[in-house]
């Protein structure tokens, strides 16, 4: 296998520097550092406190208005897997607000015992009609396995799906708003992009398909190189720009309109949808809520930890600074002490699913490390 320059591939900063309020580097993809040595996403915890939430509030309630069903019919999409989060936003549109939510579920690749409780205690506490789209389970598990490889990011393929599949089933129900929880200049993307309610079409719709990347490759080459049709892989493509703005579908966040916390998320959830943490921390971190219902999820963590010198303890020590749970020395000393774990829980799991002998695993893991942070 040809050894590559991970560090110029992302063009990741040779220097690396930590946040001054946080535990974030400056190694994050499409974090910005200012003079001050303040990371962006800390940067719009500041801006966050000075927003008029009660006036986003109204301007959501106009939103709602705006689009909610005079005939009984669904009138809101909300992708969700049951966690915390997503949990959150159905249910306060559905009870707070009003509207009469559509849940629509991407799948995870393999389901932890206690995602699968909290997804199914979701739809039956919490009260939603859903539809649980698995996709090719043969296609599904070779993209894996090809991010994996090729770009070291065996999620790329589920992140792909979740992030089109409101759009999606809006177009095919005939919806026209579709509502996902927060925006990712939470984490560290530029404070501008937060400033807008709409997620930024690029994230969910295309024209061209030659543009498509999955696990690294092409839908023609995978086409060429594996047994499947094109047809096989219309799950994976969003729909065109014009299709949405001919059916008028708008895809917002709700995080623009009401202050995002994750952990009151996560109290919220489990006092209305029957949600549970695990029984025991996450590997290489220290929380027991977060990301829990994949059992491929840790190792889109630990890949993050190879490539970017950035772990889970890292995310979630982060967040919780800026959102004054913890303070940066608790989040320095989490981050030293779970950060380099590596998730044996499910490894055998993830080798089975990949179709992958654990050497080469670790030939991939090796051959994508970036050579200045290892």
């Amino acid at each position: 296998m040809k050894k590559i320059n991970v560090s110029e591939k992302y063009n990741l900063p040779r220097e690396v520097k930590f946040c001054k309020k946080c535990v974030i580097s400056n190694q994050r993809p499409r974090i910005v550092f200012d003079n001050e040595g303040i990371c962006s996403a800390c940067r719009y915890f500041e801006y966050k406190e000075k927003v008029d939430f009660k006036e986003r509030e109204d301007e959501l309630k106009k939103l709602l208005d705006k689009h909610r069903s005079k005939s009984e019919t669904y009138d809101c999409v909300v992708p969700s897997s049951g966690g915390k989060d997503s949990a959150y936003v159905a249910h306060e549109l559905k009870y707070k607000y009003g509207m009469n939510p559509l849940t629509v579920t991407w799948a995870p690749l393999k389901y932890t015992d206690i995602g699968w409780q909290n997804f199914n205690n979701w739809i039956k506490v919490g009260g939603f009609d859903n539809i649980l789209f698995t996709p090719n389970g043969k296609l599904h598990k070779l993209l894996t396995k090809l991010a994996f490889q090729n770009i070291l990011h065996p999620f790329q393929p589920f992140i792909i799906g979740q992030r089109i599949i409101g759009p999606l089933m809006a177009s095919k129900f005939n919806v026209k708003l579709v509502m996902y929880g927060e925006n990712q200049a939470e984490y560290g993307n530029l404070i501008d992009e937060n400033k807008n309610p709409l997620m930024e079409n690029k994230f969910f719709s295309n024209n061209d398909i030659d543009s498509i990347h999955l696990g690294g490759m092409k839908i023609k080459d995978i086409i060429n190189q594996y047994d499947f049709k094109f047809e096989d892989f219309r799950p994976y493509i969003p729909p065109s720009r014009e299709e949405l703005i001919n059916k008028k579908i708008e895809v917002h966040y709700l995080g623009y309109y009401l202050k995002w916390d994750p952990q009151e998320c996560f109290y919220y959830a489990v006092e209305n949808t029957g949600f549970s943490a695990n029984s025991e921390r996450t590997e290489g971190s220290y929380s027991k809520y977060s990301s829990i219902d994949d059992k491929i999820d840790p190792f889109h963590y630990y890949t993050t930890l190879i490539k970017y010198g950035i772990g889970r303890a890292t995310y979630d020590a982060s967040q919780e600074i800026r959102n004054n749970k913890i303070t940066r020395e608790e989040g320095v000393a989490l981050v030293k002490k779970f950060d380099l774990e590596f998730p044996n829980k499910y490894f055998r799991e993830f080798l089975e699913y990949v179709d992958m002998k654990e050497d080469d695993f670790w030939e991939c893991i090796d051959n994508n490390r970036s050579s200045h942070l290892w």
